[in-house]
């Protein structure tokens, strides 16, 4: 889809200008795609050394290959697996999610209970095995992938808008008990992003709706948005680099949207 706004600069490079997080260990979930990828370049560009986390190991290991990280190939669903991950990190970023759309009704409680475990239960693991690292240190920063979702509700998202309200939550104690250590936690927030699981979306509403994809995008998924178009990972990216960056350290228990405009009107 194509719109009248500027080009957006991409790259880690770009991400990674003025921030230097050498000496630093970062773990990033859902890192072999989308966000999650466009993150760890980007940490890896500021001169972190970054844990890839991901339960498809042919991404997770060859976008650790191209940043120099260190893969890991998990199930977070699975406690047992979570819990064999490092505890030595500096940056922490949950981002790992799946989205399931249904009414209400219909909504598979399994697919249900997965999510909350994936989108929710993980972080809350992943804080609590890091936390203590963090605070020994005197720095951290926890930076929660949260969602336009965590703010706002839709029809027929129950599971991920539920997770994603959790999330907010689960950031915000993070942010108050890490403030007297050094350690920050913040959600992003934002809308549709060009990723293969908005891109699978994509698909579904159209053939739901009987329309082709650029209608989709202008009618559905930006139709409450100001700004008309996709959010790329690596805007969020910057995001979130930008919050472990030296200007940051006293903004905590916050949730910073990308969402075009969506939350404001």
């Amino acid at each position: 889809m194509t719109s009248g706004y500027p080009p957006v600069p991409h790259g880690p490079a770009a991400a990674a200008a003025g921030i230097d997080l050498a000496g630093r260990t970062a773990l990033v979930t859902g890192a072999g795609g989308g966000i999650g990828r466009a993150c760890a370049s980007a940490l890896a560009a500021a001169g972190a050394h970054v844990h890839v986390v991901d339960m498809d190991a042919a991404t997770a290991k060859a976008v650790a290959e191209t940043i120099g990280g260190q893969a890991h190939v998990v199930d977070l669903s699975r406690d047992e697996t979570v819990g064999e991950l490092p505890a030595d990190i500096d940056i922490l970023v949950n981002n790992a999610g799946l989205q399931h759309v249904a009414p209400l009704a219909e909504f598979p409680p399994d697919r249900f209970a997965l999510m909350q475990r994936v989108m929710v239960h993980a972080p809350f693991l992943l804080i609590r095995r890091t936390m203590p690292h963090m605070r020994a240190r005197g720095w951290g920063r926890i930076v929660n992938v949260s969602s336009a979702h965590g703010l706002r509700a839709s029809a027929f998202k129950a599971g991920y808008v539920t997770a994603k309200h959790a999330l907010e939550g689960l950031s915000k104690v993070a942010a108050a008990e890490g403030a007297p250590h050094g350690v920050t936690s913040n959600c992003v927030n934002p809308a549709y992003v060009r990723t293969a699981l908005v891109e699978r979306q994509i698909e579904a509403q159209a053939a739901a709706h009987g329309i082709d994809a650029a209608q989709v995008v202008s009618e559905v998924l930006l139709s409450r948005s100001a700004v008309k178009r996709l959010i790329e990972p690596e805007e969020v990216a910057a995001a979130v680099l930008w919050l472990c960056g030296p200007h940051t350290g006293y903004i905590t228990g916050a949730s910073i949207p990308l969402d075009g405009g969506w939350t404001a009107t």
